[in-house]
């Protein structure tokens, strides 16, 4: 515990969102494999996959994504508009927005263990569409908390900063670690997300909700603790 308290707590943020992006390519690879091939984190896949199936292309879908893609951002705009009104970094505001991931991935889970999600359109929109709003409060947390080159649900400008940033483009390759960190994480959590549906759609869910719980409440210590000593060191008043 006191090495993990001598760990600057930006290091621990980044730690928290790079454990995000893992669970983010674990939700996308339930969504997409499991539910009808719907993106619930990752917008810019279902904005391609709208554009497509608007053109005609075959068999695909078109209302999940639709739908996916407006609560995804209605998360992201309640998250954003809680999080404005407190300080920049980690707060109790910040918590609470994880917190309310952790518990939507939570009652998701259960709810596709015991409903055939699969098997009703309804419930199967009603699941994909409350996905993309947890996953849209997730990356409007990450965003606040301002992490370099985590978002925790798209690595495209992970990819692009990586590569035209490197020395092999004449740059100092400046991030290099983390950005290759998000992109081989977001990659091992659809494998996992992939492998979980072998053994049933809830699994994904509960594993994304696990480290959501863990990043929450790590989180939350981490802030709290630091509170603590800010006020340990301020000087007594007179």
């Amino acid at each position: 515990m006191k090495r993990l308290n001598a760990v600057p707590t930006e290091r621990v943020h980044l730690w928290l969102m790079l454990s995000l992006t893992f669970s983010t390519g674990v939700v996308d690879a339930v969504g997409y494999l499991g539910l009808d091939r719907v993106f619930t984190g990752n917008m810019t896949g279902n904005v391609v996959l709208l554009g497509m199936a608007f053109a005609g292309g075959a068999d695909l879908p078109i209302l999940r994504p639709a739908l996916a893609l407006v609560f995804f951002m209605l998360g992201a705009a309640l998250a954003g508009r809680m999080l404005r009104k407190g300080p920049e970094g980690w707060s109790w505001r910040t918590s609470v927005a994880l917190t309310v991931v952790a518990a939507g991935l939570t009652v998701l889970a259960v709810f596709v263990a015991l409903a055939d999600v699969r098997g009703n359109e309804v419930l199967g929109s009603v699941t994909t569409s409350t996905m993309a709003a947890v996953m849209g409060v997730q990356a409007a947390t990450a965003k606040r908390l301002k992490v370099a080159e985590i978002t925790t649900v798209v690595v495209t400008s992970t990819i692009t900063g990586l590569a035209s940033d490197s020395r092999l483009a004449g740059g100092s390759s400046g991030y290099w670690q983390r950005r290759a960190l998000a992109i081989a994480l977001i990659l091992l959590g659809a494998l996992a997300g992939a492998a979980a549906l072998k053994v049933d759609l809830w699994l994904g869910l509960a594993v994304s909700a696990a480290i959501s719980i863990a990043v929450a409440v790590m989180g939350y210590v981490r802030h709290h603790r630091e509170g603590r000593t800010a006020a340990a060191a301020e000087p007594a008043a007179p």
